[in-house]
């Protein structure tokens, strides 16, 4: 897969002093000697649908704060088939395993229009050393991240394409309003749940029919949930 050239993209140097979503993500408990610290710039990045902010194998030059949208982590199998191996959104952290590994171990694409913000490395290993409450910030994140794995990994994987795609919807409830639910293109379903995308279809139509879920608009990809117990029971 070839990285699409996002540079232009860039929107300058971020102030995380007033961030929107700041105690959501990565800065929430620095102080302001905290970002006395941060001499190199925390830029801004606004992405379409689609575009790609970095390869699998790439060398990292730094992390990424999502703000807004969401964000898919893609590897590609053997066979040489798509697995969608997470989904990320606002608060979370795209690219943590370059601080161990200084590489990024998965395609991070665009789901929806994004805004992100990259931090650089020589930021984060500065703060990381001489503040303690973002380095328990980064164990914090990356405790999360791995169990956030091993949950897709169990709830998605296994089990009837009816419980698969309810676990699904279970997780992409909103995190402001946990009665709504954001999905994408069926053929990324698809490819995160290991089922093919008329079944995804399928099984999305039928909760439909059965008032489980109900559509909030043309494009299939926003839904309220008007039965909680009976997707939960899936």
């Amino acid at each position: 897969m070839i990285a699409i050239q996002t540079e232009s993209a860039w929107k300058g140097t971020s102030n995380c002093r007033t961030c929107g979503i700041r105690d959501m993500v990565l800065f929430a408990d620095l102080n302001e000697d905290d970002f006395k610290m941060i001499h190199a710039p925390v830029d801004s990045l606004e992405l379409p649908t689609g575009d790609i902010l970095f390869n699998e194998g790439d060398a990292a030059r730094g992390i990424f704060t999502l703000r807004e949208g969401m964000v898919k982590l893609v590897r590609i199998t053997p066979d040489g088939r798509q697995r969608i191996v997470r989904v990320l959104r606002p608060g979370d952290v795209v690219g943590l395993e370059a601080l161990v590994h200084a590489r990024y171990d998965a395609d991070a694409i665009a789901l929806t229009e994004v805004s992100v913000c990259r931090v650089p490395l020589s930021v984060i290993h500065t703060l990381q050393a001489q503040s303690p409450r973002l380095h328990q910030k980064l164990m914090e994140k990356w405790s999360h991240a791995l169990k956030e794995a091993n949950d897709w990994l169990v709830d998605l994987n296994f089990g009837t394409a009816r419980s698969r795609v309810s676990n699904f919807v279970l997780k992409m409830r909103g995190t402001l309003d946990d009665d709504t639910v954001t999905l994408f293109a069926r053929e990324d379903m698809g490819a995160m749940l290991d089922l093919k995308m008329e079944t995804v279809s399928r099984e999305i139509s039928a909760l439909v029919r059965e008032g489980v879920l109900q559509p909030q608009d043309r494009l299939g990809r926003r839904y309220r949930i008007q039965n909680l117990e009976q997707l939960q029971a899936a």
